[in-house]
């Protein structure tokens, strides 16, 4: 058993934090229509009774309501952080006082106590997983492979852990099944599009107070993420230059009205750069020797590997705070870069930083919920072999229903006839 403290025993004043995570929760619940129409049906149903699950996830108001949804379907929780600087102190503690919760999740805790984090909710032995990144997941293979044989699956999140689930799988170390969440319509139009565009460029506003404004902006990957990214501070008078490594995203950014060039032409030109393509080295010695002095690096991606802030510190004759989350690395000729957040997935690590717009996650906590449900009510041994699956699109239709008729919007269905013939091979011309 690990011997890491609850969020409840680290704390100095419990009470208050409890209610002001409370109060976070509830402001993030009046806007969540899906998870409140799930968390309805959890409650009657009863689905995840008997179930204990271990999360990983960005602890904050949003996510939390994906938490108690899960607790009020019956199912014993553990949830820590998925990154140091994500966490919100108040609503994980809020979580903590639930019944059927135990919350490890602290803000600002360094490697050690990260990941003594994510191993004490292993304690719970889960039945369930559900990952933003698969730490947890590579924890259990790791460190707790006698867990696996009564681990029914997991969902995972996030683009950076699907990539490293599918190598996993592809190496044949993937010992369970685990639902690929991020790769769903709901999630990928919505929540990459969005979700990261709106919040990564509000993030780093409210920390600079800074104009995107006619600022040359680079954005590092043309993903779904970083799609959203251009089309926000295209939308916010910047002008948009686009690297790519992949050559059809790089035409699709070309042909959609982006200056594409490597790296290290950008590196010369841009203003701000914000990396979201979840591979390392993406910024690195190279293009901080091009860059102008006042430069912003920012990374959107969900680890911090994306800017080489090792090769800029050697690089840096001096380093200091130069705005509450600016870190400015002044070089040897006076020319000052600006790292924000440490490098770290700005929308969530930045000191203003609120991630996701509310409405954007309830889509994308929606599908979380029902991939849950969606592992126990099938006869599993059967439905899913160990490895990466596909969200069925029945589930994701679900979820774009739901808050289709919240939003008060109706829409068409297909006839009889037009689904015969969509379904049908043998109409001719």
């Amino acid at each position: 058993m690990s011997t890491y403290p609850r969020i409840s025993d680290q704390l100095d004043d419990v009470a208050d934090a409890v209610e002001e995570g409370r109060r976070k929760m509830e402001w993030a619940r009046q806007h969540m229509p899906i998870m409140e129409a799930v968390r309805e049906d959890f409650e009657a149903d009863q689905p995840l009774a008997g179930e204990r699950i271990a999360m990983a996830m960005h602890v904050e108001a949003k996510t939390a309501i994906l938490v108690e949804t899960l607790a009020k379907g019956g199912a014993e929780v553990a949830v820590t952080g998925c990154n140091p600087l994500s966490t919100h102190d108040d609503v994980s503690a809020a979580l903590d006082d639930v019944d059927n919760i135990t919350s490890y999740a602290k803000r600002e805790v360094d490697d050690e106590a990260y990941y003594a984090a994510i191993e004490a909710t292993l304690d719970v032995e889960p039945t369930i997983t559900v990952d933003d990144g698969m730490d947890l997941v590579a924890a259990i293979h790791e460190d707790r492979p006698d867990l696996i044989d009564s681990i029914v699956g997991g969902c995972e999140e996030t683009t950076t852990g699907v990539h490293r689930l599918r190598a996993m799988a592809a190496d044949g170390a993937l010992e369970y099944p685990v639902f690929a969440v991020n790769d769903t319509p709901m999630k990928r139009l919505f929540d990459n599009v969005h979700g990261t565009g709106e919040s990564s460029l509000a993030s780093l506003a409210m920390t600079t107070n800074l104009s995107w404004a006619g600022k040359d902006v680079v954005v590092a990957g043309y993903g779904y993420c970083g799609k959203g990214v251009a089309k926000k501070a295209s939308g916010q008078n910047a002008n948009v230059i686009v690297t790519e490594v992949e050559p059809r995203r790089a035409l699709e950014a070309h042909m959609e009205g982006y200056d594409v060039m490597p790296m290290a032409e950008a590196a010369e030109v841009g203003d701000v750069f914000l990396t979201t393509t979840g591979n390392r080295d993406v910024i690195v010695r190279e293009h901080f020797e091009r860059m102008q002095d006042g430069v912003l690096l920012a990374n959107a991606g969900h680890f911090d590997v994306e800017i080489d802030l090792d090769a800029l510190d050697d690089l840096a004759a001096d380093r200091y705070e130069a705005r509450d989350g600016v870190e400015a690395f002044e070089l040897d000729d006076g020319r000052r870069l600006n790292v924000v957040a440490e490098g770290r997935l700005v929308n969530l690590a930045a000191p203003v930083s609120l991630g996701h717009p509310v409405e954007v996650m309830d889509q994308s906590f929606g599908v979380q919920a029902v991939a849950v449900r969606e592992l126990l009510e099938r006869e599993y041994a059967e439905a899913y072999e160990p490895g990466v699956h596909d969200v069925p699109d029945a589930l994701d239709r679900e979820i774009a229903e739901i808050k289709l008729a919240a939003e008060g919007v109706d829409f068409d269905s297909m006839t009889d006839a037009q689904r015969d013939y969509v379904d049908s091979w043998d109409h001719g011309t």
